[in-house]
């Protein structure tokens, strides 16, 4: 008979012969610990802060709590690495809704849902020889089985952090196992939903960053999907997921966030409709959106701005201010957007802009209004926010402004912002960019498939530092970076390893 052991978190059993069992485990249920692979224990012990043993073999794993073996009085050590208590940022990549305070969240004057990150990397990134010496990846993981993918590292109410990779066309769940150094595919319980959103630009909103409660365990995002707004759970003790439903609707967009309230596109009897709601589907409504007929699909991943949340379009925008109706709004006659050119970018007086072609030149767009206010300018600028680029320098004022020009011989190349980080202590942008090098075609033809020979992966900040080498690059728009583990990540879906870089205090 198996003598039971109760934590806060867990229930474990003791059998007869020393070994304990995992049997239950809060927000989780009960679990089948003879269903556990034997190389998962390592894992799940850090996950649940268990103890391990250290100088005896009388169990290969223990409850947490224990400091030492009961049947031979030999001191445990945690499965946790030393220096692993401090519990680490998360990261949601572009998200529309605010962090909590512990993973460095976004101030309100910046646009959310971006790529934009105020964790503290420029500093770190900067320690290392700046350019012209070409650095290297320090560290590398394989990239998931399924490629396509969004990624997010967070604690998801566990005792240590892990790597999630949702690849959304194809209906799979990647958990990186750190101590087995590989990737499970995580089944779906029973009566879980299809996780796959191909409708338009994917986007989630985390659940474990809530300010306003604790998640449960497991607990990760709302998720879109062919059924309607998803809460996305893991329990990787069993190596599965499931989901509650939150909405049911036929989506036509990724959800948003703004302010306390989540908001989602469905697809409604006479068009399209914006669902608003606390993020527990608390106090609900449904509007229809004025200005006339919203497309169906083909939409960007939202973004909040200035209290509204707004969602991109080749044909317009749509946005909606809680307390009011849901605006769309065309674009003026002629007037053609560039998404791929990277986002909207910010303007001095704190102005939306979006870079699009009317036929004769390019120009920026303002957004959020009827009528918005056009800027011509002469060749295109890739950037968002307030990571800018013309060619291979840096716009460092207005969007429209010339560049600024520090090297001539910078001027043959094509930069490509992936990442902005913002920090209250620097006043000019910096970030993560791809230089595409000696590049002499249009910027539309280097992100729709042309080969490039020669691209550097650099931080580009008060110290400009070339961080890794590609060669015969191609869509290079499709590079995901993401932090992790103590490292700022980079992945393509055509590479088979992704690259990191330490981010160290630095001394």
């Amino acid at each position: 008979m198996a003598y039971r052991w109760e934590t806060a978190d867990s229930v474990w059993l003791e059998r007869q012969d020393g070994q304990f069992e995992l049997a239950d485990s809060r927000d989780l249920g009960p679990l089948d610990s003879s269903a556990q692979a034997p190389g998962r224990l390592a894992d799940l012990a850090q996950l649940l802060g268990a103890a391990l043993p250290a100088a005896c073999a009388h169990a290969a794993v223990y409850p947490e709590g224990f400091a030492f073996c009961p049947q031979c009085g030999q001191a445990l050590r945690p499965a946790a690495p030393a220096g692993a208590g401090a519990r680490q940022p998360a990261w949601w990549g572009a998200s529309s809704k605010a962090l909590a305070a512990a993973d460095s969240p976004l101030p309100r004057h910046v646009p959310h849902g971006l790529p934009i990150s105020a964790l503290p990397l420029a500093a770190s990134l900067e320690a290392r020889p700046a350019e012209p010496a070409v650095g290297q990846a320090e560290r590398k993981l394989p990239t998931p089985p399924n490629a396509l993918c969004v990624f997010a590292a967070a604690h998801f109410g566990f005792a240590a952090p892990r790597l999630l990779a949702l690849a959304y066309s194809r209906n799979v769940l990647q958990y990186w196992d750190p101590l087995a150094a590989r990737w499970l595919v995580l089944a779906p319980q029973r009566d879980a939903a299809d996780l796959s959103f191909i409708r338009s630009d994917y986007a989630w909103l985390p659940l474990s960053s809530s300010a306003a409660a604790p998640a449960r365990r497991g607990d990760v995002a709302v998720v879109p999907s062919a059924q309607g707004l998803l809460r996305l759970r893991i329990n990787p003790f069993n190596e599965s997921y499931s989901t509650e439903l939150l909405y049911a609707a036929t989506l036509v967009a990724a959800p948003g966030a703004v302010g306390r309230q989540i908001a989602c596109l469905l697809e409604g009897p006479a068009g399209v409709q914006l669902w608003s709601a606390l993020p527990d589907g608390a106090d609900p409504e449904l509007q229809d959106c004025a200005g006339g007929a919203a497309p169906l699909a083909g939409w960007s991943r939202p973004f909040s701005y200035d209290g509204k949340l707004i969602w991109l379009h080749a044909e317009g925008h749509l946005v909606w201010l809680p307390g009011t109706d849901p605006q769309w709004l065309a674009w003026p006659q002629g007037w053609q957007p560039r998404l791929q050119f990277g986002g909207p970018v910010k303007s001095r007086h704190g102005l939306l802009w979006l870079i699009g072609h009317d036929g004769h030149s390019y120009c920026f767009l303002e957004l959020g209004r009827a009528g918005g206010q056009i800027e011509r300018i002469g060749g295109a600028r890739l950037g968002f926010g307030t990571l800018l680029f013309r060619r291979g320098h840096q716009v460092k004022d207005e969007p429209w402004e010339p560049e600024h020009v520090e090297d001539q011989t910078k001027g043959e190349a094509l930069v490509l912002p992936l990442l902005e980080n913002v920090s209250s202590t620097r006043s000019q942008p910096c970030g993560l960019v791809l230089r595409i090098e000696h590049y002499p075609g249009t910027a539309e033809a280097a992100l729709d498939g042309d080969v490039l020979p020669r691209t550097f992966i650099e931080w580009v900040g008060q110290r400009n530092v070339i961080l890794d080498e590609v060669a015969r690059l191609s869509h290079p728009g499709d590079c995901v970076p993401f932090v992790y583990d103590g490292c700022l990540w980079l992945h393509h879906p055509k590479w088979n390893e992704m690259r990191g870089w330490h981010l160290k205090a630095p001394a």
